[in-house]
């Protein structure tokens, strides 16, 4: 049985794959925490992969505190562009498939109409900017891979907007929530389900792809559906982002065109609000 290398697995989207795939009955995966396999280490990266040979690497292993970066250049560039390298090299080595996640914040977001692959990137700050750095080195070493740009990731795991909504919305009055950024929530299980899916079908279509949850909404939506569905009655009102100002800058516009995931790989996806639904069903009853 072939053997899948999922890089990053304590975070989100690693506890996603892992639930995923008890739920299928998948197995030949490998979830490795940092402390396990840090991708900064070429040395005791090459010994894992003599040892598992594997057929695939997930490297859902990243910097993604997005304000942060900006005052920690050199850790994000080392984790989000040098360790892609590094498990590039092994993967060619090994003729490994590289499966990368990747941001919509390699783009800046200044128009109006859903972002392509082929649309040209620019990245508002350090994040986006070391994670296109990521998604640039690999092609420059291997051929065989899938880089999956996703965005707004929530799930029933880890720390994120969903569960934080849902905890400010009880203990307080009022809330106030961006409204003038704009792009697609993505259920990080429904992530999780595409990314095994395309292991699953063994396909070749290598590259470049867009994933996230179908339709649009902005922040201040977003957050209104989730009390609405979590049944979280607070006030919450819309505010521009200059009304909250962080230190990296935010694409006002990051909607990605998914049709070329649809077309070459056969995914089906859901609207945000309908897994929305989903993940707030699954952490009532966690309760």
């Amino acid at each position: 049985m072939s053997t899948t290398l999922v890089f990053g697995a304590s975070g989100q989207l690693g506890q996603c794959l892992a639930h995923v795939a008890r739920e299928r009955g998948t197995t030949g995966l490998l979830f490795l925490a940092e402390a396990q396999a840090n991708i900064l280490n070429p040395e005791g990266l090459a010994t894992l992969f003599a040892e598992q040979r594997p057929a695939y690497v997930i490297n859902c292993a990243a910097y993604t505190a997005v304000d942060k970066a900006e005052d920690e250049v050199d850790l994000a560039r080392k984790i989000n562009r040098d360790g892609v390298e590094n498990l590039a090299r092994l993967c060619a080595e090994h003729g490994t498939t590289l499966i990368q996640i990747s941001t919509d914040f390699v783009f800046a977001g200044g128009g109006n109409q859903p972002l392509t692959e082929t649309d040209e990137t620019a990245p508002l700050g350090i994040y986006g900017l070391t994670k296109l750095e990521g998604e640039q080195v690999i092609p420059t070493i291997t051929e065989q891979y899938f880089t999956l740009r996703t965005s707004w990731l929530y799930s029933e795991f880890a720390g994120n907007f969903v569960k934080t909504m849902q905890k400010l919305g009880r203990e307080r009055d009022e809330l106030r929530v961006i409204w003038d950024q704009v792009g697609t929530p993505t259920y990080a299980i429904d992530l999780a389900g595409v990314i095994l899916g395309l292991i699953e079908s063994g396909s070749t279509a290598y590259g470049l792809y867009h994933y996230s949850n179908e339709g649009l909404t902005s922040w201040y939506d977003f957050a209104t559906a989730i009390f609405e569905l979590s049944g979280i009655a607070v006030k919450t009102t819309p505010i521009r982002t200059a009304e909250y100002p962080t230190k990296a800058t935010r694409p006002p516009f990051s909607v990605m065109d998914k049709t070329k995931i649809k077309t070459q790989l056969g995914v089906a996806i859901p609207h945000w609000r309908e897994s929305l639904k989903t993940c707030v069903e699954r952490l009532a009853a966690a309760e």
